[in-house]
């Protein structure tokens, strides 16, 4: 059986939640990624940010990125999904909550993050197709 553990790419890397979301836009940039996991000082998922988030929650508002810190957009609880998660129960929770991205979770420890080409990497086209179709082509 694909595990979460198997799709997933390892070493998610976080932003501490007291960072600036300069910091989070530079890390995001060198990493070439849309999204960060937010993470306490107890190295525990905290939340997720996005650069959309960056641009229409401080920048479009007029806030500013140099002070506003990534913790200050971390709403709610995450979703999450445990590293011995099946393949269909990470596609149930990336298309039942229509995200792109999804962090892995083992000893409530973020271990990595899963997302829309780690799906196309791992798993068959036809699930994949039905991903794309329920998250992205309706969004």
């Amino acid at each position: 059986m694909t595990t979460a553990r198997d799709i997933m790419h390892r070493g998610a890397t976080c932003v501490q939640e007291g960072e600036t979301l300069v910091d989070a836009a530079r890390r995001m940039r060198d990493l070439d990624v849309g999204a960060l996991p937010i993470c306490g000082p107890d190295d525990r998922l905290h939340g997720m940010i996005t650069d959309r988030d960056i641009v229409l929650k401080c920048l479009a508002k007029g806030k500013d990125p140099h002070t506003m810190t990534a913790g200050e957009l971390a709403q709610g609880k995450p979703i999450t999904i445990s590293a011995d998660a099946g393949a269909e129960q990470v596609l149930n929770a990336m298309e039942g909550h229509r995200i792109r991205r999804l962090p892995v979770i083992e000893d409530h420890r973020l271990v990595g993050m899963i997302s829309e080409a780690d799906l196309a990497r791992h798993l068959a086209e036809r699930k994949v197709g039905h991903f794309v179709e329920t998250v992205c082509a309706t969004a």
